[in-house]
């Protein structure tokens, strides 16, 4: 009974593997952490755009500009970060505000990078 089981547990495991989008498999997003006060999200977000990101899309009306929240802003200044960093052992820490997604946090005409 117990190798049957096994046998049907396996084939389902493969017949999942190779229908699985592989396009979104492993991307990871680096967001804002909901809990993180403002000021932790600003001084995370200044160090991020000095080290690393290209923080360009969130100054002033510019794609990734709204909404103009230092959460939003501190998502996309992380992610941008994470991404460009993550293949030289960067994290997405940022003192504890920040957290990984698998969700594409993308929106309108602001487009979140994803690095493979």
């Amino acid at each position: 009974m117990s190798t049957i089981f096994a046998k049907i547990l396996l084939a389902f495991i493969f017949i999942l593997s190779i229908s699985w989008n592989s396009d979104a498999q492993f991307e990871d997003y680096c967001i804002a952490d909901e809990q993180a006060t403002e000021d932790v999200l600003q001084n995370a977000m200044n160090w991020a755009c000095k080290n690393g990101a290209d923080c360009s899309a969130i100054q002033d009306y510019q794609s990734c500009f709204f909404p103009n929240t230092t959460k939003d802003h501190a998502s996309f200044a992380f992610n941008s970060y994470y991404q460009n960093m993550k293949h030289n052992g960067a994290s997405c820490y940022f003192t504890a505000a920040a957290i990984l997604t698998g969700l594409n946090p993308s929106h309108d005409s602001c487009k979140f990078e994803y690095l493979p």
